[in-house]
């Protein structure tokens, strides 16, 4: 496990496709954080495909997130990086037992509380009056298999349910902007970034803008950690877990 320490910095990574430079509309985005949840270096906004595939080590791989963002490496002794991941970074475990052993559910209902096409994860999200995308059917799995892509490669190993690190400088979790969105402890944090309803330089676009609220939630990971809902006893690690504000959620009732 990596300690958490002065020179660690949060960077919130709002993911496009794997050919996101040809869609205007939606693209990677990278902001980035210090402990004192001050801008570093500027948000960035582009195609990370080129940046991943170069990467021959978790260090390059930082070092190339952070050089595009503006940031000197030099200028923080041995970077330390905690990544919030707006994607989904598993699947289900049915879906998996599905694809790669043809053992099958008994029965299949609604979207919603299908286990095929949601994690225990998003199950729990539906319970409490979010709706989480599926990379099964909902068109984001060029974005899901990126960020797996990249937890492959650069931080392998489970540290804890939806924690993932290479145990030395990277460690990654996976955040979800819309729940955010009537988190009062979250938009308090972003509150500074806003001044008269205008963003700072460089998060005018919306992709920059999840990518802040990424970052702020890797940052209350680590700072405030009572904010956000833990994995709960009946999630599968393999599946991975999305770390929301709990004020962001209403009481466990019927799904709408």
């Amino acid at each position: 496990m990596i300690e958490p320490n002065a020179s660690t910095l949060f960077m919130g990574w709002d993911v496009g496709g794997w050919n996101c430079d040809r869609n205007p509309a939606s693209r990677d985005a990278l902001v980035v954080l210090d402990a004192e949840r001050r801008l570093v270096g500027k948000p960035w906004r582009g195609n990370l495909r080129r940046t991943i595939n170069e990467a021959s080590s978790t260090e390059q791989f930082v070092h190339g997130l952070l050089k595009l963002c503006g940031i000197d490496s030099a200028a923080h002794q041995a970077p330390r990086l905690l990544m919030g991941i707006d994607t989904p970074l598993g699947f289900s475990k049915p879906f998996i037992d599905l694809i790669t052993c043809g053992v099958t559910v008994p029965t299949v209902g609604e979207s919603s509380t299908n286990p095929y096409l949601h994690r225990r994860t998003e199950h729990f999200l539906f319970e409490r009056g979010l709706y989480p995308l599926s990379p099964i059917k909902d068109m984001i799995g060029s974005q899901a298999t990126k960020g797996m892509h990249v937890l492959g490669r650069f931080a392998p190993i489970r540290e804890a349910c939806g924690v993932w690190t290479d145990g030395q400088m990277l460690r990654a979790i996976e955040a979800y902007p819309s729940a955010c969105k009537r988190s009062a402890s979250i938009e308090a944090l972003r509150a500074p970034f806003y001044l008269n309803g205008a963003s700072m330089p460089g998060l005018e676009h919306i992709d920059a803008q999840d990518a802040l609220t990424c970052a702020l939630v890797a940052w209350a990971f680590e700072h405030r950690p009572h904010l956000l809902a833990r994995p709960t006893a009946d999630i599968d690690p393999v599946e991975g877990w999305i770390f929301v504000p709990e004020d962001g959620l209403r009481a466990v009732g019927p799904l709408d």
